[in-house]
C-alpha cells in the first residue's frame, strides 16, 4: 500500500528511545515526522501545525491517553492511533475516539500497515475552505496547503524548507528559537543541527527575499531565533 504524498505524522511518544526508533523507521518509509514528548508538548505543536495522522503512546507523563485522545478529537480532524501495553487502555482510547489502538509489543511494520490503511480510507474534504494567506511582497503563502506562490506560479520548496516555512508561518511576527526549530523539525542532535537550521534559513531566504542579504520577511532576532514577518 503506497504512502500518501507528503504524509506528515505526529509521534507523541514520551520514551526517547522508542520515539527515535519509530521516527527513523517512518522517515525511511517516506513520511515526514514531527516528534512530541507528552500532552503539553503535543498541544503546543498542534496549535501551529496540522498533521495527516497522530500516534500517541502510553503512558504519557502528564495526561491519561484516553483523555488526550478525547481532547484532540475535538480539536483536529487528523485520525489518531493509540499504542499501549494494556488492552484496557486500548479499549479506552478507542472509546475516546482513536481510529485504532494497538497493543504493544509489535513490529514497526505492523504499525506502518495500520497507518497506511487509516490514511488510505481518510475521507476527502467535504468543501474547500477559504484559504488563509500570508503576503510577503509579491509572494503569498497558503497556510492550510503549505504552498508558496508568486502570482500564478508555485515556488518549489524542498521538504525541509516547507516544514520550516510551516513552523514560522504558524506564528507570524513571533521569534522561534533555533533549538525549538531543531526539536519540532524532529532532528534533535548536537550543535551541528543548529548550523543545519541556519543553512535552511539561508536557502529559504533566497526564495522569499528580494535581497537575501538584507532580509525583510525572514528575520533574525538576536538572542531569540528567527521570525517570519509578513506584510
Amino acid at each position: 500500500m503506497a504512502v500518501p504524498a507528503d504524509a506528515h505524522l505526529f509521534l507523541v511518544v514520551p520514551d526517547d528511545q522508542f520515539r527515535g526508533l519509530l521516527r527513523k523507521y517512518f522517515v525511511r518509509n517516506g513520511f515526514y515526522v514531527t516528534n512530541g514528548k507528552g500532552a503539553d508538548h503535543a498541544r503546543r505543536v498542534l496549535s501551529g501545525l496540522d498533521f495527516d495522522l497522530i500516534v500517541i503512546d502510553t503512558p504519557l507523563p502528564d495526561a491519561l491517553t484516553d483523555a488526550l485522545v478525547a481532547e484532540l478529537r475535538d480539536e483536529t480532524a487528523a485520525p489518531i492511533i493509540a499504542l499501549s501495553s494494556s488492552e484496557a487502555d486500548c479499549d479506552a482510547a478507542r472509546a475516546a475516539g482513536a481510529e485504532a489502538a494497538l497493543k504493544k509489543p509489535f513490529e514497526p511494520a505492523f504499525l506502518l500497515d495500520r497507518i497506511n490503511r487509516v490514511l488510505d480510507r481518510k475521507p476527502p474534504e467535504a468543501s474547500t475552505p477559504t484559504p488563509r494567506l500570508l503576503y510577503l511582497g509579491p509572494l503569498r503563502y497558503d497556510l492550510d496547503r503549505g504552498e508558496l506562490w508568486d502570482g500564478e506560479a508555485m515556488v518549489r520548496l524542498t521538504a525541509t524548507e516547507s516544514a520550516l516555512m510551516r513552523l514560522l508561518a504558524a506564528q507570524p511576527g513571533e521569534a522561534m528559537a533555533r533549538a525549538a526549530l531543531v526539536e519540532r523539525l524532529g532532528r534533535p542532535g548536537d550543535a551541528a543541527q543548529d548550523r543545519a537550521i541556519d543553512v535552511q534559513v539561508t536557502r529559504l531566504r533566497r526564495k522569499l527575499e528580494p535581497n537575501p542579504k538584507v532580509p525583510r520577511y525572514l528575520q533574525t532576532v538576536r538572542g531569540a531565533g528567527y521570525l517570519l514577518q509578513p506584510d
